[in-house]
């Protein structure tokens, strides 16, 4: 049976062969193990709380590419904490330390390709952290698949589970679902309802010919289709904001 060095305590801990995940027995330490030599494992506690969570969702949902109303109109179905797995990569390019983070387990879930590792908040993910009831979600891709990629010389590769809330909410009887960091509370989502552009096109159509029929007009009268400008242009102003608060 072979064994590895736990990365926090340096004992000598037996493994299976295709062992992925194991435990130190000595200091409780989880320890991963991939065949590109990644040790010990991080995780990241939970800033944004369930309530939290949801506030932001809503400032979100009242945001102005968002359709009217969807902050008081979105029914929200489920709330979820989880931990999402990324893999994070410090490389030494040109004298300088630079981070790569990449998914370590397939999603369709928006936003997951775009997490980035807040700087100090990196904890060692032992026997004695508390999840506090969320998922842990497992990695299925392999460390290996991103290393030949990189560019620079290694300084450290970690898998580091990341905080993430999934709400899922109904409008107008379909289901959307959101992403909301865990740590910073940024939002991610690639589908929503959004704001309809056909009013805007309608009145900015209206407005052109208006303008055109005006324009032609001042080769005749001046006077006269200046103050027909004026006119259209307040029309046009106060279209665009009845649109604006109906749509």
């Amino acid at each position: 049976m072979a064994s590895v060095k736990c990365p926090k305590c340096g004992a000598a801990v037996a493994i299976d062969a295709g062992t992925k995940f194991t435990k130190c027995t000595f200091c409780g330490s989880e320890i991963y193990i991939d065949r590109s030599g990644a040790g010990f494992y991080y995780i990241i506690p939970f800033a944004v709380r369930e309530n939290d969570a949801i506030g932001i969702f809503r400032r979100w949902a009242a945001g102005p590419s968002r359709v009217k109303d969807l902050d008081r109109k979105a029914e929200i179905a489920s709330v979820k904490s989880a931990y999402f797995p990324v893999y994070m990569f410090k490389r030494k390019i040109n004298g300088r330390e630079q981070v790569f983070v990449e998914p370590a387990a397939s999603t369709t879930l928006p936003g997951l390709h775009q997490l980035k590792i807040p700087a100090g908040d990196l904890k060692i993910f032992d026997a004695t952290f508390d999840k506090g009831g969320a998922e842990l979600i497992n990695p299925d891709i392999e460390m290996l698949s991103y290393l030949n990629n990189l560019p620079g010389e290694r300084v450290e590769q970690a898998l580091v589970f990341f905080p993430i809330w999934k709400i899922d909410y109904i409008f107008e009887g379909k289901k959307y679902n959101v992403i909301i960091d865990g740590s910073s509370g940024e939002v991610f989502s690639s589908i929503f309802p959004s704001r309809s552009s056909i009013g805007y096109m309608l009145v900015a159509i209206a407005g052109f010919i208006a303008f055109v029929g005006e324009g032609l007009l001042a080769t005749f009268n001046l006077s006269i289709a200046l103050m027909l400008m004026g006119i259209t242009l307040i029309g046009v102003f106060l279209a665009a904001l009845v649109v604006a608060r109906r749509m």
